[in-house]
């Protein structure tokens, strides 16, 4: 049996996975990264992306992610995040919705403070949209 490491996702609602899996790849603020087993420590800012879930050889799960932060240690890799789907729950018409809403957000924000909200909301709507429809 290949090696794994344990895969702990959480969001401010619940635990969303935990489990032993071969890989996983997260959506760090400077760029992807892949975790495998006995990975030296690290942790990182996350980006809005999609997080891979490796079983098999191959991905067995993704995950939408609007942000967080990701710690790779010694037992496996923790990662916390802002809000988490999985890529086969959005869709196209979800993620138009979301950008729609973000998009006038934005068109009505006042303060400097609302307008960087606004932008943030809008960021994510549009990775969302990137990968509606797709799975693994």
């Amino acid at each position: 049996m290949a090696d794994t490491l344990q895969l702990e996702l959480v969001s401010p609602e619940r635990l969303l996975l935990s489990e032993q899996v071969e890989m996983v790849t997260v959506p760090g603020t400077e760029g992807y990264f892949g975790v495998l087993p006995k990975h030296s420590p690290v942790i990182s800012t996350l980006r809005p992306g999609v997080i891979d879930v490796y079983r098999g050889g191959a991905v067995s799960q993704q995950y939408f992610v609007a942000g967080g932060f990701a710690e790779v240690n010694a037992s496996g890799v923790t990662v916390l995040v802002d809000e988490a789907v999985p890529v086969a729950e959005i869709s196209k018409a979800k993620a138009d919705e979301r950008r729609a809403a973000a998009q006038a957000q934005l068109d009505k924000a006042a303060s400097d403070d609302e307008k960087r909200r606004a932008t943030q909301a809008l960021r994510i709507a549009e990775e969302m949209a990137a990968v509606a429809g797709r799975a693994a």
